[in-house]
């Protein structure tokens, strides 16, 4: 019915910004609504509902290109820019490892998970060429070790197909969100768990206090230049990457054509690894301080820009066509689960530190500080440092998960 990608831009940042409007509000029936309903699936599943009655055409749209191609390399830009590696030291090495083992977690349990199954019913793990289930579990490990952008980044790297990333799609943000739900739950029992645990959580105070302190010194209003000067570092740091990639990709296919079968030789995986690099790099520097104008912000309107884009490609019909690839979500999860509470354990770290490393991965940047907040608000920001460094991860170490899988399924 909408022809115009002008109108169908339009519809989707209307339709965004209904879901935060609603999500905001304080009235029982959206409270209640949106503690069953995760506004994150609406905006994958509004547009997937217009694009299956026709209202909006994936297929004749080209605002997931531009968008994927520009946009998607400038958000991991500004959410890496903003990474402050004193501030995650200062966490102390309890929450580092304990993050690091939720990622552990999650690049062994997709392999296993995906091994299970192809015990039990090998068909769910199947299929052949963009249909390989491997393809679309590939991008679930993007986005449980980082966030939406790096499950972007591997869709492209991996191109599954339309029909089964909307499968995958529905099983990542379904198990994720029902795993948050546990961890805000949790919460309200942290000094119980703390207790048999033997973890000392007196540290935490410690860092709300400190937390506190530097949110009240960092605050600024930003101005047009400081929106100019993010606009300079995300799209210049994205320029640079594609300009490279355009040379590195053809010397690849020309010497070593053999690393294909690694992906190697696709030019968004070199944009999204160089830019990742960039980011990180640039965090080192004074522009650092961009985040406090405001650069994590944006990256975060882009980031839902996309998750609406890729809601266009959604098929409804096909989600339920493998119920399969949600017990594969739900022995994913609890690889992830076990292997974070199991060094949780070990090093004695406070709940408070395994809920948020967990969510960081999770969830990213979206929901981590969510958690992080259920504990104190002043607290949010750990959530963000662990995500932003989920996203320096997220692409490289799901792009292994997938070749672990590609390996399992091969």
């Amino acid at each position: 019915m909408i022809h115009s990608d002008a109108a169908v831009l339009g519809l989707l940042f209307v339709i965004l910004a209904l879901i935060f409007h609603t999500a905001s509000l304080k009235h029982s029936f959206w409270q209640k609504f949106y503690g069953v309903v995760p506004p994150l699936l609406l905006c994958y599943f509004i547009p997937g509902v217009l694009n299956t009655f026709g209202v909006i055409s994936a297929e004749e749209s080209k605002l997931y290109s531009v968008v994927s191609q520009y946009f998607l390399p400038a958000c991991l830009v500004y959410y890496t820019l903003g990474m402050d590696f004193k501030a995650v030291i200062r966490l102390g090495p309890k929450a580092l490892i304990v993050f690091l083992a939720g990622t552990l977690g999650v690049m062994l349990g997709g392999p296993i998970a995906m091994g299970i199954m192809k015990i039990i019913d090998p068909a769910v793990v199947g299929g052949e060429g963009a249909d390989a289930v491997w393809r679309g579990l590939a991008t679930i490990a993007g986005s449980w070790i980082g966030g939406g952008a790096n499950q972007t980044a591997l869709k492209e790297v991996f191109q599954p197909s339309d029909r089964l990333f909307s499968q995958v799609v529905a099983v990542d943000v379904i198990t994720a969100e029902i795993w948050m739900a546990v961890l805000i739950y949790g919460a309200g029992f942290a000094a119980r768990i703390d207790r048999r645990f033997n973890a000392d959580a007196s540290a935490i105070d410690t860092l709300r206090e400190r937390l506190d302190n530097e949110q009240k010194v960092s605050q600024r209003i930003f101005t047009l230049y400081d929106l100019m000067l993010i606009a300079a570092v995300g799209f210049g740091a994205t320029g640079l990457a594609h300009l490279m990639a355009d040379s590195i990709v053809p010397w690849i296919k020309t010497h070593y054509p053999s690393l294909e079968k690694f992906s190697l030789t696709s030019s968004f995986f070199w944009v999204v690894a160089i830019v990742t690099l960039i980011g990180i790099g640039l965090s080192f520097t004074r522009l650092r301080k961009l985040e406090f104008a405001g650069a994590s912000k944006i990256g975060s309107l882009f980031l839902y820009l996309l998750v609406a884009t890729i809601g266009m490609k959604m098929d409804l019909v096909a989600v339920a066509e493998n119920p399969g690839l949600f017990v594969v979500g739900i022995i994913w999860m609890l690889v992830h689960v076990v292997v974070t509470l199991a060094a949780a354990k070990l090093i004695k770290a406070p709940f408070f530190f395994t809920a948020v490393s967990s969510q960081a991965n999770i969830g990213g940047a979206a929901s981590a500080p969510v958690v992080a907040a259920a504990f104190h608000p002043s607290l949010a920001p750990v959530g963000v440092l662990l995500a932003i460094l989920g996203y320096a991860l997220g692409t490289y170490c799901g792009y292994l998960t997938g070749l672990m899988m590609q390996w399992i399924a091969t």
